[in-house]
């Protein structure tokens, strides 16, 4: 595995041999190519149940040529980023994507073009983004028991009912973490994390943290939850919808299954043993649930159900299995709103606090 405390002037020696490497080409006189590891073929990806998914070791490549017009964009922008990663090295300074971007609009298009750039960047220099010194704007929220300070030595205090705390955009500079929560459970969605937050979720049931990433969860906020893991060694529950999308959501987490960008990141990034608490399909059935609050699951809904269940990290969870093939054969998908249908608290007053009494999570 990658070293996750990798020196700053390691960082700077691993960009300049790749700079070495294109002026020795170019001395002669032959094009200069770069070799990135291929984040797009589950060939390159393996699992280990104590740390997630990660980078194999013998991996396929992809080849980007300088005097190939399908390529040479993509070249000149990496060189561009990575000549903005040694100055931000170099001077121990940070910058977010968005500033990336923006350095140069015209060459990058648009923000996508930056944010793959950097991921393969990350992959091919094999240090993790943060220690790039480039930043992702967070846009997942948290609340609850928990107190720790900034980087710059502001006192952040999650305790209040009413809002919730932007998550960090610097968690490696985050210290003093003081909690007394007795667990974490990660929200799928805002709407479901806003109302927890209304009906002062955390101080009701037990002292406890809750965090959205707002549907598909940003680096930030996996961050944040394997920080909190790291800490305090609490239990670590999530709430997702049971569809083919919060299973996909949930694997964010648990296995760091980001379109393979960050899986040579995995020891840093994952927390393998995060708990499905719900929506599980399972609940569906044993609730109740009104059939006019159920969904019948689309043909692309189904195709997605067998990719997931052909994934080899899935091996190790039997019970996951078990629900998804559950969700295969009733033919139905369900949003966590669709408790309201029993009753409208019937998520904060009832099902919460019985799966968490009860133990009724996977």
């Amino acid at each position: 595995p990658p070293n996750i405390s990798i020196s700053s002037q390691e960082i700077l020696n691993r960009i300049e041999s790749i700079i070495l490497e294109i002026v020795t080409s170019l001395s002669k006189a032959e094009a200069p190519v770069l070799v990135l590891p291929n984040r797009s073929s589950w060939a390159n990806i393996s699992f280990d149940s104590a740390i997630g998914l990660q980078m194999s070791s013998r991996q396929s490549v992809t080849t980007i040529r300088a005097d190939c017009p399908s390529s040479v964009t993509k070249f000149a922008q990496i060189l561009k980023i990575l000549s903005v990663i040694y100055r931000l090295v170099q001077s121990n300074s940070y910058a977010t994507k968005r500033d990336i971007y923006y350095n140069n609009t015209k060459l990058f298009g648009s923000q996508k073009a930056v944010d793959s750039i950097v991921d393969d960047i990350s992959c091919m220099l094999k240090v993790p983004r943060r220690s790039l010194h480039v930043l992702a704007t967070s846009k997942g929220l948290i609340s609850g028991d928990l107190c720790y300070m900034e980087e710059d030595g502001t006192r952040i205090d999650c305790h209040s009912s009413s809002t919730a705390v932007s998550v960090s955009s610097n968690i490696s500079g985050i210290k003093n973490i003081v909690s007394s929560a007795k667990f974490v459970m990660i929200i799928e969605k805002d709407a479901t994390f806003q109302r927890l937050l209304d009906d002062d979720f955390c101080t009701k049931i037990s002292p406890c943290i809750i965090i959205t990433g707002k549907g598909v969860p940003d680096v930030n906020s996996r961050l944040m939850v394997k920080r909190l893991w790291d800490e305090l060694h609490i239990p670590i529950f999530a709430l997702v919808d049971a569809d083919p999308h919060g299973i996909i959501h949930l694997l964010e987490y648990l296995s760091c299954q980001t379109y393979f960008a960050m899986s040579f990141e995995a020891h840093s990034l994952t927390v393998p043993s995060v708990m499905w608490l719900g929506l599980l399909p399972s609940d569906l059935q044993r609730l109740r649930v009104p059939k006019d609050a159920l969904i019948p699951l689309t043909k692309r809904d189904e195709s997605k159900l067998c990719s997931l269940l052909e994934r080899p990290y899935l091996t190790s969870q039997p019970e996951w299995q078990k629900e998804m093939k559950l969700m295969q054969q009733s033919k139905v998908k369900a949003e966590i709103q669709s408790l309201t249908a029993i009753a409208p608290d019937f998520l904060t007053q009832i099902y919460l606090p019985n799966k968490l009494r009860y133990g009724g999570w996977i």
